[in-house]
């Protein structure tokens, strides 16, 4: 019967289905890839204070610089993942890492806002195939549960290491050197990665994959590209006509894109995934607390660094207790969820994380360390929970076959979240800050100059006369610090929300649970609780 169970499309997997020698090296080399994603997502916080004085961008440039990456991302991330089932996750792997080196370097020697901006979208093509690449790999590598869980909870826990190293590193890196740098250090990570890559990591597809569906690809680039863009221009700008026109075609790609994939022999993205309702659970949940936790995370380095006057090194230190908690919660989600249940471990986390962002919104510019790095760690750890948890319920809702575009999916929840995070949240601070009341005096054209950003009031205000200048610098802090505290509150609704909906969608779910592989009858199934394989209702 095992034999049976394991039979697909692949032939034999009960061959497949022995532990693989090696995997534990190769998911070492895997959670590189990961590690540097977390990095290259949080140094970029650190160091937009020193890119603005030497790029100029303007604001909106500004917002374009840290969220384009996430939009090409967020827009390819599924294409990428299905591309992977189809030529071999670990070939798109290390085309991936050596363009992504290559482009950081550009990234680093960029001398405009505008070739800034090309670089990180390029770069966001690169890091595409890597995320969904190092996921489907493991789902690959690792066929027992309880070892996947592990692996999944190392992964896990190596990307949130990644966001408390990014703080560290860039503070380092840009006490001594200039901002450039911190793209520079991605180039000896990635050139590890291949080297040691082609060595260990086994290569994985789907056998019979069908074609690369190209109207597919560009579909769902278009409607996520399009949908996100018209939300963050909205929420600055107001509805024109303009950004209308470009939300409505991406709504319109979006539904074609669907339509497509439920007509294709071989879709891009198997919709029929969703009629799972664990799956559909967990990447809803992951969407909505990326989506609440990514104003926090955009806007508190600029918090600490312009409205404290931290030192780069000294604001990445106070943001570390995140990431510990995080890396704790993360090996244990696994064990944890196994005692207790899936769906009390997810959103037990996501409830912790809304309860502690309520008690954020009363940050203000005096706000000590220990206040802000205890709410940071508790933060962590309800993260750690929830992103562990779901990651394996999206990997072990799938076929192996399909490892990358599920992984995608996740993967697309992650960034597409993090893009509106930004955009929607990041409108409300701008909003708000840009309303500030500058003191009598002070003239129209640096009144407008400061009302742009944080960055350029503190810029304005060294211009100005002593006292002159003081006045507004505590104007403008102020003001985005209230500004700040409005989007938080904003976040723990949402994450609230999350806690509620993955209470209900996961119902049942357990770890480990596997989809019933083609050719099988639902007998021969092992069998999880009934309501596990629910439909997407509730």
């Amino acid at each position: 019967m095992t034999e049976t169970l394991a039979s697909g499309p692949a032939g034999s997997a009960h061959v497949d289905d022995q532990p693989r020698p090696g995997r534990w090296l190769a998911l070492a080399v895997l959670v590189l890839a990961v590690l540097l994603v977390g990095v290259d997502a949080t140094v970029l916080g650190l160091a937009t204070p020193f890119l603005s004085e030497d790029l100029e961008p303007s604001g909106t440039q500004l917002l374009w610089i840290g969220d384009i990456y996430s939009f090409v991302i967020a827009g390819l991330l599924v294409s990428m993942g299905s591309l992977g089932d189809r030529i071999g996750r670990k070939k798109l792997l290390l085309i991936g890492s050596l363009a992504f080196g290559a482009l950081s370097a550009v990234c680093a020697y960029s001398t405009s806002a505008e070739m800034m901006i090309a670089a990180r979208a390029l770069l966001g093509v690169a890091g595409a195939t890597l995320m969904p690449s190092t996921l489907a790999l493991i789902r690959n590598l690792f066929h027992d549960p309880k070892e996947r869980s592990l692996a999944v909870g190392i992964w896990g826990a190596m990307a949130s290491a990644g966001t408390a190293v990014g703080p560290v590193l860039g503070g380092f890196l840009l006490g001594h050197f200039w901002w450039g740098s911190v793209f520079l250090i991605n180039l000896p990570v990635m050139a590890l990665l291949v080297v040691v890559g082609i060595r260990v990591i086994p290569e994985s597809r789907n056998p019979d994959p069908g074609p690369w569906d190209i109207p597919s690809v560009l579909l769902s680039l278009v409607g996520i590209v399009g949908v996100v863009y018209a939300i963050k221009e909205a929420a600055v700008h107001g509805y024109r006509w303009d950004i209308l026109t470009a939300g409505l075609l991406g709504l319109l790609a979006l539904v074609v894109f669907v339509r497509r994939q439920l007509t294709l022999a071989s879709p891009l993205l198997n919709m029929k995934l969703f009629h799972h309702r664990g799956f559909s659970g967990a990447v809803l949940a992951d969407l909505l607390t990326i989506l609440g936790l990514s104003g926090l995370v955009f806007f508190l380095s600029q918090f600490l660094q312009m409205v404290q006057m931290r030192p780069p090194f000294n604001a990445g230190l106070v943001e570390l207790p995140a990431a510990v908690g995080a890396v704790g919660a993360g090996l244990a989600a696994g064990y944890v969820a196994r005692r207790l249940s899936v769906r009390l471990v997810v959103a037990g986390g996501l409830a912790v994380v809304g309860l502690s962002l309520v008690g954020s919104t009363t940050l203000h510019a005096d706000t000590g360390t220990a206040s802000i790095g205890l709410i940071l760690f508790v933060v962590g750890v309800g993260a750690g929970f929830s992103f562990t948890v779901t990651a394996d319920v999206i990997l072990s809702s799938v076929p192996k076959e399909e490892a990358g575009a599920a992984s995608a999916v996740s993967e697309t929840a992650y960034e597409l979240g993090s893009a509106l995070g930004i955009a929607l949240l990041g409108s409300i601070v701008t909003g708000i800050y840009r309303g500030f009341t500058v003191p009598a005096g002070v003239p129209a054209e640096a009144a407008d100059a400061a009302r742009e950003s944080l960055g350029g009031a503190i810029e304005v205000a060294k211009d100005l006369p002593a006292a002159q200048g003081t006045a507004l610098l505590k104007a403008a802090q102020q003001t985005f610090v209230n500004g700040l505290d409005i989007a938080v509150g904003v976040s723990a609704v949402v994450l609230l929300g999350a806690a509620v909906a993955a209470w209900l969608l996961l119902r049942g779910q357990e770890l480990g649970s596997s989809p019933v592989p083609p050719g099988t009858t639902t007998d021969a199934r092992p069998k999880p609780e009934p309501e596990a394989m629910g439909g997407a209702g509730v």
